[in-house]
């Protein structure tokens, strides 16, 4: 039997999915313990142990000086920041796809605008959001709303056109307005793209969020980190780092989720 069709079953195929998470911990807890053995105060790798006892600090045991638990404060501030962000860009993007894919007057000047500010690295124009919106939370978020408003919009533009005209005809020889046809016919096509082209930017809206945090911010995951970096804290930094990855993932996932239970007869909800 050629490769190409030879498929896991479920039990082989957790078992691949495991074993490079197995094999990525092994490699790093030998190198761990190596590093440890010559260097008991080396801070590159520490153990899982030291790891637990940093988390456990911050988690568990309240700060002296604010009498929060850091972990948690930190957690909650970027994820308040992380779903104005994503909340704010989908329904932008939503509407700015639907005007540049389906009405044609507003199509010719969206379109290229939308291109060209997809190539604009959103990151190089962080100090001239700090400038226009100040220090405050609203720089973050607009951060965020910048990055990947544009690509959503052009991927749910794409999405628009490639509904058959057909559809649209027959809509239309039934009496529909542009209201109805866009809320009865476009409308139902584009939420669930808009749902997996959200899971598609997520990494994106994360590493904005981090880039502003670190640079202007008193709390958040990305200030934590870019903090204790000072201090070669690595006992936080990769507890943090997977705990971003964790709640990524939960997001991807939940999204998925939505898209399967909302939209079952969309082909990429299977993705």
């Amino acid at each position: 039997m050629r490769l190409i069709n030879r498929h896991p079953d479920r039990g082989g195929r957790l078992l691949l999915i495991l074993l490079p998470f197995a094999l990525l911990l092994f490699a790093y807890f030998i190198g761990s313990a190596a590093r440890l053995t010559d260097n008991p105060n080396d801070k590159l790798l520490p153990s899982a142990s030291q790891m637990v006892a940093a988390i456990d600090r911050l988690a568990f045991t309240e700060d002296k000086r604010s009498g929060n638990y850091l972990f948690w404060q930190d957690s909650a501030a970027s994820l308040t920041r992380l779903g104005l962000g994503i909340g704010i860009a989908a329904l932008a993007g939503l509407c700015l796809g639907i005007a540049a894919g389906i009405l044609p007057l507003l199509g010719a000047p969206l379109s290229p605008l939308l291109t060209v500010l997809s190539m604009v690295p959103p990151l190089a124009i962080l100090p001239i959001l700090f400038i226009t919106f100040g220090l405050g939370e609203l720089s973050k978020v607009m951060l965020i709303v910048i990055g990947i408003t544009p690509v959503l919009a052009r991927d749910l533009e794409q999405r628009a056109r490639e509904i058959p005209t057909e559809i649209l005809i027959k809509a239309q020889t039934l009496g529909a307005s542009t209201w109805t046809l866009i809320l009865r016919v476009v409308l139902p096509q584009l939420l669930p793209r808009l749902l997996i082209a959200l899971r598609l930017v997520l990494g994106s809206a994360w590493l904005f969020l981090i880039a502003a945090e670190a640079i202007a911010s008193t709390d958040g995951l990305g200030y934590r980190i870019f903090l204790v970096r000072r201090y070669m804290a690595m006992d936080v930094i990769l507890p943090y780092v997977i705990w971003i990855t964790l709640l990524a993932w939960l997001m991807d996932l939940g999204l998925r989720r939505v898209t399967q239970l909302c939209f079952p007869w969309f082909a990429g909800s299977k993705v």
